[in-house]
C-alpha cells in the first residue's frame, strides 16, 4: 500500500517534505462568470493581484463545479489551489493558446504554434495545489473543428508532420515549484514540462490519461536539478516521466520516490541526453500494464552521458520490455553525440510477468555499465545484449520478488460533472454493431448478430402490405381497415396462420386517434407510412398517469371489446387500475418481437395544447406535470425504428427488458424524439442513430435519458451521430441523464435531517421514519449511457452534463455513477459489502464504463 508520509532522502539535494498548501489570497466560486464568458479574465485577475506566499482558491457550488479557462500565467510567489470536487478545464478555442502564426489548431512541420494552458515562467516558490482536477479536454472536439487535440496528433503521425496543440502545465526558468495533490488529466499535449528549472516537488498527484492519446508524457524533466516525483500515480499515452537534458544543460540530482505508474511507456530518460543526465535515483516503484519498464533511449543525434542512475525496489508486471537500455533509439538518426551510459544499477527489480530485455550500448569503446543485485524477469526471456559491462548477479527467470501487493488498481478521482471521455478502443466497443450483438441474461448474454441497417426497412425498400389502414376506406376486416388496432388484431389472428412470417401493415397519411396494442404473440409485423414525411401519419391519444383505471375503460374500452383474445389482455393489466400509472399511459405499446416502424409518427398529446410549464403562466388552469408515454419497447427484440417521430412531454419513450438482469434490444434511426424530462428511459440496451433528440423547455431541471441499466449489462443507451437540440431560449438546467435509482424508498448514500434516519441493504426496498431499506434491484438498476460522434446543444450543461438522481438531502438521492468503481465504492462507504451483501467476486478490473463520450463537440 502507498502512504504518503514522512522525509524523503534521495538524490534531490533538498530536504523535501510533503508541501503544505498556502492560505488563500481570494476565493473564486464555479458558475459565477458572467453569462456566456469564461473565467480566464477573473482568474488571471486573480492571480495578479494575489500577494506572494498565497495562493488563488477555486471552489465549486452546489451544482456547478467547473471553470473553463484558456491560457493562464502563475507569478512569482502565488499559487493556484483547485478544491476538491471542482475541476478547471482548458478551453477549446485553440485561438486563445495561438503565438501569433494563427497555427494553433493546425498540422504543421514545427509544431510549436500553441502556448501552453498553464505557464509559470520566471518564477520562484510558485506551485498547484488541491485534491481537484485540471482537465487538459485533450479527447473533446476542438472549436470550429471536427477534430479533438488527440485526433490532431494521430492525423501528425500519419503525416509525418507536427501537432499544433497546448501543453498542459510548463515550468520555465524557475525555482521550488510545487504540484500537490492536484488531478491532470487529458492533456493534448505534455502534462508537466520543467526546463531549467531548480527545485520541483510533484507529491501524490494523478496523472490520468488515455493510453491512445499521443505524445502526453506524465512528468518531463528537462535540464533541471534537484527534482522529486514522490507518491504519484500517472497513466498516460507515452512516458509516464521522461528525464531529458538537451542543449540547455545538464539534467541531475532527481527523486523518483514511492510511484505508481500504469498505462504508457515506462520510467525513461531520454531521449535527448546531450546536456548529460546524473544522479538519478528511482526507488519503491511499480509500473503495470506500461509498454516499457525501466528505460534509458538516445542516439548519436543527441546522445550523452548518463551517469549514475540507482533503481531500488521496483516491481513490473504485464510490462512488454521491463529493462529497455538503447543506445540506438532512432536507427535512422545522424551525428556524433554517441550515448555514454555508465554507473547504473539495477537493486530489487523483478517482473512477475515474462517480457523482453534490451541492453545495448553503442559500440566496444562505448559500453553499457550496469550492475545487477536481485533481478528477475518471469518466464522465459527474449534478450538483446550487446557492448554491455555486466556485473554482479545473473537474471533470474524465477520470481525472487515480494511484488505480491504491490499492483493495486488506479485511485479513480471523479469529481461532480466530470465528462469522462472513452479511448479509442474503448470507442470501438460502441460501435452498432457490438453493440447489438448482446441478449438475454446480464453477464451472460447471448451472442446473436444483428445488423438493423441492412434490413430493408433501413434501405427505403418498398414494400408490398399484407394490410392497409386507411380511414377514407370501406374497411373489409381482413385486409383493409379504419383503425390500427383493428388490423393489429387481424395480424394477430392470423398470425397462427402464418408464425414466423413478418407481415407488413400500410398506414395511410392521416391521424388516427386511439391506442396500439402489439402484443407478443403476433407475427414480426412492419408498420409503415407513404405519407411525403412521417408527420403526414400520426397515431395519438391524450393519457396521462394519474387518470383512473374507470375514466381509462370509459374511454378506451369500446376500442378494445371486439380485439383479439391477446390484446384485450394487455387492455385488462390497466383498467382496474386505482390510477394507470406511467405504464398504463402509453399510446403505442410493442411487445412484439422484431417489430418494426417506419415513416411514422407515435404521439401522447397529454398538455400539448397548453404545454407544461407554459401553462403555469395561463389563469385557472389545473397544470400538473405527470408522466405520458409516447412508446413503449415492452420485452420486445430488435426493435427497429426507422424515421420515426416520438412526439410527448414526460417519459416520451419506455424501453423494457423482460425482467431486471436481462435486455432486448431496439434501434432507432434517423428519427426525431422530443420530451421535458426524463423522457427516454428504462432498462433495455437502445441504439440511437443519426438521430435528433430534442429538449422541450418546459422544465426548471429537465434530463434527457434516465436509464436503469442493470449492473450486469453490457450497455444501456448509446447515441451516435445524434444532435441534441432544444426548441428555443434555455430558461432551465438541461442535462444528458440521471441514473434511475429504480423503486428505492430510501437512500443509503448520504445522512438525511432526520433523527435517526438510517437506510440499510435489505430484502425489499421500504421507508417507514425514520428507517428504511434499499433492495438489491435498486442497487443494481446502475444506468449506463454513452455519446459519440455527436453535437450537444447548448442548452446542455457543458461543465456537468450527467447529474445525480435527484439532490443530496432528498430521500431519493444517488450520486451520479460513471464506471463500476464508483458502484463498488458508493457501495462500500454506503455500509453495503459487494462481497458479502451482494455475492459478488471481485471489481471489475479494468472498471466498465457506464458513463462516456466520445468525439462530441458543443453548441
Amino acid at each position: 500500500m502507498l502512504c504518503a508520509a514522512g522525509v524523503t532522502h534521495a538524490q534531490d539535494s533538498r530536504k523535501v517534505n510533503e508541501p503544505v498548501p498556502p492560505p488563500a489570497c481570494v476565493v473564486l466560486t464555479a458558475g459565477a462568470a458572467m453569462a456566456n464568458a469564461d473565467d480566464t479574465s477573473r482568474i488571471q485577475a486573480a492571480i495578479d493581484q494575489c500577494p506572494a506566499g498565497r495562493s488563488v482558491r477555486l471552489v465549486g457550488s452546489n451544482e456547478k463545479q467547473r471553470f473553463t479557462a484558456g491560457p493562464l500565467k502563475l507569478r512569482s510567489g502565488v499559487s493556484l489551489l483547485v478544491d476538491e470536487g471542482a475541476t478547471l478545464q482548458a478551453s477549446l478555442n485553440p485561438k486563445l493558446y495561438d503565438r501569433g502564426a494563427n497555427t494553433c489548431g493546425t498540422i504543421d512541420k514545427q509544431g510549436r504554434g500553441c502556448k501552453p494552458f498553464i505557464t509559470i515562467d520566471n518564477a520562484k516558490s510558485s506551485g498547484i495545489y488541491g485534491e481537484g482536477i485540471i482537465d487538459g479536454q485533450g479527447g473533446r472536439v476542438i472549436d470550429g473543428d471536427s477534430e479533438s487535440w488527440w485526433q490532431l496528433a494521430r492525423r501528425a503521425q500519419k503525416e509525418d508532420a507536427r501537432q499544433n496543440v497546448p501543453r498542459l502545465i510548463e515550468v520555465t526558468n524557475a525555482q521550488d515549484i510545487t504540484l500537490h495533490k492536484i488531478t491532470l488529466r487529458n492533456s493534448p499535449n505534455f502534462h508537466v514540462t520543467l526546463n531549467k528549472v531548480d527545485g520541483f516537488t510533484a507529491w501524490n498527484v494523478r496523472i490520468d490519461t488515455p493510453a491512445t492519446a499521443r505524445n502526453t508524457d506524465g512528468i518531463d524533466p528537462i535540464s533541471s536539478r534537484n527534482v522529486t516525483i514522490a507518491y504519484s500515480h500517472i497513466r498516460t499515452g507515452d512516458d509516464n516521466v521522461a528525464i531529458k537534458a538537451g542543449n540547455n544543460g545538464a539534467t541531475e540530482n532527481i527523486s523518483i520516490l514511492h510511484n505508481r505508474f500504469y498505462s504508457g511507456h515506462g520510467m525513461s530518460i531520454g531521449s535527448e541526453t546531450n546536456g548529460g543526465v546524473r544522479r538519478v535515483l528511482v526507488e519503491d516503484l511499480s509500473m503495470d500494464g506500461t509498454t516499457s519498464g525501466l528505460r534509458i533511449k538516445s542516439d548519436v543525434s543527441r546522445g550523452g552521458v548518463v551517469d549514475q542512475i540507482s533503481y531500488r525496489n521496483v516491481c513490473l508486471r504485464n510490462v512488454k520490455t521491463p529493462i529497455d537500455i538503447d543506445t540506438h533509439y532512432d536507427n535512422r538518426a545522424e551525428g556524433a553525440l554517441v550515448p555514454a551510459y555508465s554507473n547504473i544499477m539495477l537493486d530489487d527489480v523483478h517482473s512477475v510477468t515474462p517480457g523482453r530485455i534490451i541492453i545495448q550500448g553503442y559500440d566496444v569503446q562505448n559500453q553499457v555499465q550496469l550492475k545487477l543485485r536481485n533481478v528477475s524477469i518471469a518466464g522465459r526471456r527474449d534478450r538483446k545484449i550487446e557492448f554491455a559491462n555486466l556485473s554482479g548477479d545473473a537474471i533470474s527467470s524465477k520470481d525472487t520478488s515480494t511484488c505480491a501487493n504491490r499492483f493495486a488498481p488506479f485511485p479513480e478521482v471523479m469529481a461532480a460533472g466530470t465528462r469522462p471521455q472513452l479511448t479509442l478502443e474503448q470507442a470501438k466497443q460502441f460501435s452498432y454493431s457490438e453493440v447489438l450483438k448482446y441478449v438475454g441474461v446480464a453477464g451472460k448474454e447471448t451472442v446473436d448478430p444483428w445488423d438493423p441497417l441492412s434490413d430493408p426497412l433501413a434501405k427505403g425498400a418498398a414494400f408490398t402490405p399484407d394490410y392497409i389502414v386507411d380511414k377514407a376506406a370501406r374497411a373489409d376486416g381482413f385486409r383493409t381497415f379504419n383503425t390500427v388496432q383493428e388490423a393489429v388484431s387481424r395480424i394477430v389472428l392470423d398470425s397462427t396462420a402464418r408464425p414466423g412470417k413478418r407481415l407488413y401493415l400500410l398506414l395511410k397519411p392521416g391521424v388516427y386517434s386511439e391506442l396500439v396494442y402489439i402484443p407478443s404473440s403476433a407475427a414480426p409485423i412492419t408498420m409503415y407510412g407513404e405519407g411525403k414525411d412521417a408527420a403526414a401519419t400520426r397515431i395519438t391519444a391524450k393519457l396521462d398517469a394519474s387518470i383512473t383505471g374507470a375514466s381509462y375503460d370509459a374511454q378506451y374500452g369500446p376500442q378494445f371489446a371486439k380485439a383479439a383474445p391477446a390484446v384485450q389482455a394487455m387492455y385488462a393489466t390497466i383498467k382496474d387500475r386505482p390510477q394507470i400509472g406511467t405504464f398504463g399511459t402509453q399510446t403505442v405499446w410493442a411487445q412484439n418481437n422484431g417489430f418494426q416502424a417506419r415513416n411514422l409518427t407515435f404521439e401522447n398529446g397529454y398538455n400539448k395544447d397548453t404545454g407544461n410549464a407554459r401553462a403555469e403562466e395561463l389563469p385557472n388552469v389545473n397544470n400538473v406535470h405527470h408522466q405520458a408515454l409516447a412508446l413503449s419497447v415492452d420485452s420486445a427484440d430488435k426493435a427497429q425504428f426507422e424515421n420515426i417521430r416520438l412526439i410527448g412531454f414526460q417519459d416520451t419513450l419506455y424501453l423494457k427488458s423482460p425482467q431486471p438482469g436481462s435486455t432486448v434490444r431496439s434501434f432507432f434511426n434517423k428519427s426525431y424524439i422530443e420530451g421535458d424530462v426524463d423522457f427516454i428511459f428504462g432498462d433495455s440496451t437502445a441504439y440511437f442513430y443519426q438521430s435528433e433528440i430534442r429538449t422541450l423547455g418546459d422544465r426548471g431541471v429537465s434530463y434527457v435519458a434516465a436509464p436503469d441499466t442493470h449492473v450486469k449489462t453490457r450497455y444501456g443507451f448509446v447515441f451516435d451521430n445524434v444532435r441534441f437540440t432544444h426548441e428555443g431560449a434555455k430558461t432551465g438546467n438541461f442535462y444528458l441523464l440521471r441514473q434511475w435509482f429504480h423503486s428505492s424508498r430510501c437512500t443509503p448514500y448520504a445522512p438525511l435531517a432526520v433523527e435517526g434516519y438510517s437506510c440499510t441493504y435489505g430484502p425489499t426496498n421500504g421507508y417507514k421514519a425514520p428507517t428504511g431499506t434499499v433492495a438489491r434491484v435498486s442497487l443494481e438498476a446502475v444506468g449506463k449511457m454513452a455519446v459519440l460522434n455527436s453535437r450537444i446543444g447548448a442548452h446542455i450543461n457543458k461543465q456537468q452534463p450527467w447529474s445525480d438522481w435527484n439532490k443530496k438531502g432528498t430521500i431519493s438521492y444517488r450520486p451520479v455513477q460513471y464506471n463500476s468503481d464508483d458502484h463498488w465504492n458508493n457501495l462500500i462507504k454506503a455500509g453495503i459489502d459487494p462481497v458479502k451483501d451482494l455475492g459478488y467476486s471481485k471489481r471489475p478490473t479494468p472498471a466498465d464504463v457506464f458513463l462516456g463520450e466520445f468525439n462530441n463537440s458543443d453548441e
